[in-house]
């Protein structure tokens, strides 16, 4: 038996998980205590997913854990040891404005909930793979020093930049910028899982991701922009955009494609190495962009406004370099693009509205 642990397995990217390793044959073991309905409310939660994948998945068994809980962790990596091929941790406080609420919450859930469970693979299943999801805003605000240029619909990068042909790559610096209190919490757990590889040789992949996304994301105005669009779009449910002119660019993936670059590394793995992971120049737009492509599949209006104040430490533009990845993985391939994402969002959108 091969097991898959995963966290926050009822979010976006652990549910795509969960549904794609047990389709490789893997007994899944989730973590998701639903902690997101604290951070978000009601429209935050993940019940129905769990629910979803329970019914689905047979092979998935799902445990009401806090990965800050080292008793408990360590007591479910106990049960499974050496059965545990495959570590993917995807459990985290995902909101910048949320995160200045509550530091200690965020901080302790992101960094802290990330050193239990290095330790817990250390201790109990040394030779799995471990995948961390990290965030590109481990970079602060640094992004924002590029030299830009206002087009109608978007930012640019200056054409004569290195960075303009293929985005931001993963030597930019993490130090001396403007992070937010969630940047701040997932660079610490970053730097962690890194250090877990280099320094105890355990197979950890740190992947930085853009603009993770799909049809499974529990939106809302603090987190899931692409989803919280077409939310907002469907149910009439006015939309702010925090400053930038609503031209801030952002590359957005795929859960499918992100998990697609998970089984790659899982493959074969390395040791603290790290990617950055979106939809490169292949998958991106402006919240303008996205609200026209939005309008456009889904024949509704949105009504909006743009506020004059951006998000502290927040991008303006931000598109993810990935030729690191596809130099180390060149099976690894995109399957969708922002009309397919966008249309499939909108689809399942419309398919949940009209079961409720």
């Amino acid at each position: 038996m091969s097991v898959a642990l995963i966290t926050g397995s009822s979010g976006l990217i652990g549910s795509e998980s969960v549904k794609f390793f047990h389709d490789k044959g893997f007994d899944v073991v989730g973590i998701d205590n639903n902690m997101r309905e604290y951070f978000f409310g009601r429209q935050g939660s993940t019940e129905w997913n769990t629910r979803l994948l329970k019914e689905k998945y047979p092979r998935f068994s799902a445990n009401d854990i806090d990965i800050r809980n080292q008793e408990a962790v360590f007591r479910l990596f106990k049960r499974y040891g050496k059965e545990i091929s495959l570590v993917i941790h995807t459990a985290a406080q995902p909101s910048h404005d949320w995160a200045a609420r509550e530091p200690f919450t965020d901080f302790s859930v992101n960094a802290t909930g990330t050193l239990v469970l290095l330790e817990a693979t250390r201790q109990f299943a040394p030779d799995a793979v471990f995948i961390f999801t990290s965030t590109n805003k481990v970079y602060g605000d640094r992004p924002n020093t590029l030299p830009l240029i206002e087009n109608e619909t978007r930012w640019e990068v200056d054409p004569s930049h290195p960075c303009a042909r293929h985005g931001i790559d993963e030597s930019m610096s993490l130090d001396q910028s403007k992070h937010s209190i969630f940047g701040v919490s997932k660079a610490a757990a970053d730097i962690m899982a890194q250090e877990y590889g280099r320094y105890f040789g355990l197979k950890t992949g740190i992947f930085r991701g853009g603009c993770l996304t799909g049809p499974a994301h529990s939106s809302v105005e603090l987190h899931g922009f692409l989803a919280y669009v077409v939310f907002c779009a469907l149910t009439g449910k006015p939309y702010t955009i925090f400053g930038y002119k609503g031209k801030q660019v952002r590359d957005n993936i795929h859960s499918r494609d992100l998990v697609s670059a998970f089984w790659h590394f899982f493959q074969k793995p390395r040791c603290g190495e790290v990617y950055n992971m979106g939809g490169s120049r292949h998958s991106n737009c402006s919240v303008l962009e996205a609200i026209a492509l939005t309008e456009q599949l889904s024949g509704k209006k949105l009504k909006f406004t743009i506020s004059d104040t951006s998000r502290s430490g927040d991008h303006i533009w931000y598109i993810s370099d990935v030729r690191k990845f596809q130099s180390h993985y060149p099976g690894w391939r995109y399957e969708y693009d922002m009309p397919r994402i966008t249309r499939e969002i909108v689809e399942a959108a419309t398919e949940r509205a009209s079961q409720k």
